[in-house]
């Protein structure tokens, strides 16, 4: 968070991605330790006509595994014509995001796909689904794109919170084939 906020800041630094981040660290609770047994990670993106950071608490399950707890989440958009929608937006592209970075791996076999339809994707159920928090960054910035903005700071935010729990570095998805 410190990195990012330093190169974030001054004369060649970006005002819109440094609110967004500093919303981010807020929201989160980022100046707090984080519960034991958990650990934190941020990653964030500038694409879409917008500025996302998001933050992933994550633990270690019973089974050794990646247990994401919680999502926190902040955006600048632009002008936000319908904040609701982009909450929903936020989040669905954060749960999105979390079964693709889980789970959704693709084989191919005599140059087909093995998995040819989504009933065989395993996605994130709403009885294990994380809770998420999002907040909507104030900006008078043209709107931008919400609909996937959350999916590819996913991997990223778990990945780096994991690292920080275990020492051990993700570099290929899906985390769980």
């Amino acid at each position: 968070m410190a990195f990012r906020k330093t190169a974030l800041s001054g004369t060649n630094g970006n005002p819109r991605m440094l609110a967004t981040l500093k919303a981010v660290e807020t929201l989160s609770n980022w100046a707090t330790p984080p519960a034991s047994g958990h650990a934190r990670g941020v990653a964030m993106l500038s694409g879409f006509g917008s500025y996302i950071a998001v933050v992933a608490d994550v633990s270690k399950s019973s089974a050794g595994e990646i247990k994401v707890n919680n999502f926190y989440a902040a955006i600048d958009c632009g002008i936000v014509v319908n904040p609701g929608q982009v909450t929903f937006q936020m989040q669905g592209g954060l749960l999105h995001g979390l079964s693709a970075a889980m789970w959704h791996g693709q084989t191919f076999k005599a140059g087909k796909a093995a998995i040819t339809n989504f009933n065989k994707y395993p996605i994130s159920k709403m009885n294990a689904a994380p809770a998420i928090s999002v907040k909507l960054v104030t900006s008078t910035a043209a709107p931008g794109g919400v609909g996937v903005t959350g999916v590819p700071c996913v991997a990223p935010a778990i990945a780096n919170a994991w690292a920080k729990l275990t020492g051990a570095r993700l570099r290929t998805l899906p985390y769980y084939p």
